[in-house]
């Protein structure tokens, strides 16, 4: 199939990322591993905000429901976080680096939270377990294991229309 008559004005020489044509080569590749890499970035907040949600609330004896608001709302700070480190290197002031991030994770933040969260509560016994267990630990890996894969698509879908991960590559 001869792409080359549809952009013919830019050539192919320009899609390593030309920021002044019109945007259209500033935008990031949608390949699957671009995908992953933000996955892979979104996942990492996302597993430190919800280990410690999981380990604060089991320690502490939460019920169910409180245990996994603290996990969620702590994989949102944490993965804002870790997209606001990233972007604050770049010399973004404190509030527009916040943007940035809300722009770029939110989704991705939301369905890797809804996934492995709903993925923990079937997992007969998980949210029970004690910080001990094969059970606990096995089932939050799990979980997160499938958040991952059931997000790469989400992320995918974003980065090839402009949005998530796309915007942060601006400030790398």
């Amino acid at each position: 199939m001869d792409h080359s008559s549809h952009h013919e004005h830019s050539g192919h020489a320009g899609h390593g990322g030309h920021a002044g044509h019109g945007g259209h080569g500033s935008e990031p590749p949608s390949s699957w591993r671009t995908a992953s890499q933000a996955t892979l970035h979104c996942l990492t907040g996302c597993a430190i905000g919800e280990i410690l949600g999981m380990v604060i609330g089991t320690a502490a004896g939460l019920s169910a429901g409180v245990t996994i608001v603290l996990a969620v709302a702590l994989a949102f700070v944490f993965g804002y976080a870790l997209t606001m480190r990233g972007v604050l290197k770049a010399g973004v002031p404190v509030r527009q680096a916040l943007r940035v991030a809300l722009a770029a994770d939110t989704l991705s933040i939301a369905v890797m939270e809804l996934v492995d969260n709903g993925v923990m509560l079937t997992v007969p016994g998980a949210m029970d377990a004690g910080l001990t267990t094969f059970l606990f630990w096995g089932a939050l890996v799990f979980a997160l294991a499938v958040a991952f894969v059931l997000t790469v698509p989400v992320n995918r879908w974003l980065i090839a229309r402009g949005k998530g991960h796309a915007v942060v590559h601006a400030y790398h």
